[in-house]
């Protein structure tokens, strides 16, 4: 009788102890951090990841936290614990252009974190009012360079703020093209395009995704992509640089954890996103937002955050822009 006791004993302690293994590592929720509002292109792509690795990461989590063009939600990435559950998503502005805007980081891109994957690269695109572009005569890049030398001071561009991508766009567009056009900022990429469907402003660089739906419809004329060659989303529409020589100013974001986190660890999130990145799944989800998966390894992306830290360095001087 005792040892029946001691039999089921030890079977009622296994039971328990087999939730409690469960439960601890059920308690090891991993979180993407994405430093922007909820609802935009690096939210939905994060989401879209996250559902992605469910099989080989567990539970993932997407954390909004916006503010401060990105600083805030990235900063908190790099104070988090470096053991691979807290991982973050770095953005053009974040990793390339903020370091450059303002006089004081919170973080430093190239020290605090460590490189998972570049996760994607979406085109932006120069485009004009329609109605303003055919009163013009402005169909080409060439057509506008020509009309903006004629006409001196006479163009202007709306971008989403002081520092975008879309304000170095248009600044390093005047820059090599020798021609001058006003700058207005507005308080976001979306008035920004108001403003251009409106006719208060004459071009935009705008994000290829946000502006295909009236570009689609007429509203907005297409003269060029700003990635080194053209989108296979418009192969019709030329990318800059065959204008301009290595004109190249796109959006990328990718993954990041904070510094410190082992290496087989980081090596562990490499496989599990960069293998969902490639799924076809994941690809077509990604093309109905116009971005193009872009996969690589932890130092490919260290690598590529470098040069587009250097890249952005004097993108930024010739524009003049500061935030702070």
């Amino acid at each position: 009788m005792i040892a029946r006791r001691q039999v089921l004993g030890a079977l009622a302690a296994a039971s328990l102890a087999a939730p409690g293994i469960a439960l601890a590592q059920a308690d090891k929720v991993t979180r993407i951090v994405v430093p922007f509002a909820a609802g935009g292109p690096i939210d939905v792509t994060a989401r879209i990841l996250a559902e992605a690795v469910k099989d080989s990461l567990g539970t993932v989590i997407v954390e909004n936290r916006p503010g401060a063009g990105g600083n805030i939600g990235i900063s908190a990435v790099a104070k988090s614990a470096p053991d691979g559950h807290t991982i973050g998503i770095a953005t053009t502005a974040s990793h390339a252009i903020n370091p450059w805007l303002f006089s004081k980081l919170p973080y430093d891109p190239q020290k605090d974190f460590t490189p998972i994957t570049q996760m994607l690269r979406v085109p932006n695109v120069l485009v004009m009012n329609a109605d303003t572009a055919q009163r013009l005569g402005i169909r080409t890049v060439t057509d506008l360079i020509r009309y903006a030398k004629a006409h001196p001071g006479v163009l202007n561009y709306g971008s989403g703020g002081n520092g975008s991508a879309g304000h170095l766009a248009g600044e390093l567009l005047k820059f090599q093209a020798g021609v001058f056009a006003l700058h207005i900022p507005y308080n976001g990429a979306n008035p920004a395009q108001l403003g251009l469907l409106s006719g208060q402003v004459d071009f935009n660089f705008d994000n290829l995704a946000a502006a295909a739906t009236n570009i689609r419809a007429g509203k907005l004329k297409a003269l060029a992509v700003t990635t080194a060659r053209r989108s296979p989303v418009m192969p019709d529409v030329p990318a800059l640089a065959e204008t301009l020589p290595d004109f190249e100013i796109d959006t990328w974001w990718g993954l990041v954890a904070p510094a410190g986190i082992p290496a087989d660890t980081a090596a562990r999130l490499n496989t599990a996103f960069t293998q969902a990145l490639a799924t076809p799944e994941v690809k077509n989800r990604f093309a109905a937002l116009m971005a193009d998966p872009a996969p690589n390894t932890p130092d490919a992306f260290a690598a590529f955050m470098t040069r587009e830290r250097a890249k952005y360095q004097r993108v930024v001087k010739i524009s003049g822009a500061k935030v702070d």
